[in-house]
């Protein structure tokens, strides 16, 4: 899995920690200071289908997060990790491409409309009921 076996991997704005135990488990601390996560560690499964890489794994929040892309059960609204996934696609490509989605929600492309909603017409509002859910269930 990438070579990486136990140590923190940076990215302009998230540190992973991967943990390979008994499954994978990724956690993402927040370290952006213009970020409504900034602060926050957020708690991750990936899960590996059998026929994996051909399929994406399934990645999940286990940590809750106030998010347009992100569901109550912690389902991510990623393009590639459902039809543009490629065999050639890396976990650190993946957990990357989770932290961009952190930074620059889609909105346009939503699993809760009403998060995207707000995310589009008051986006204080949105930084402001973020910053809540994170030092709620993040910190």
């Amino acid at each position: 899995l990438d070579g990486v076996h136990n140590k923190p991997a940076l990215c302009n704005q998230c540190v992973f920690l991967l943990d390979f135990e008994t499954s994978l488990f990724v956690e993402l601390s927040f370290q952006k200071n213009d970020s409504p996560y900034q602060g926050g560690v957020f708690f991750l499964t990936i899960h590996f289908p059998t026929d994996y890489p051909f399929k994406p794994p399934k990645v999940a929040f286990t940590t809750r997060i106030y998010h347009p892309n992100i569901n109550s059960n912690g389902s991510i609204c990623l393009d590639i990790l459902r039809s543009q996934w490629s065999p050639a696609l890396t976990i650190s490509k993946v957990l990357l491409s989770i932290c961009s989605l952190l930074c620059d929600p889609n909105p346009d492309d939503p699993l809760v409309p009403e998060i995207a909603r707000i995310y589009k017409t008051d986006r204080d509002k949105y930084n402001r009921i973020s910053r809540e859910w994170t030092q709620k269930y993040a910190m």
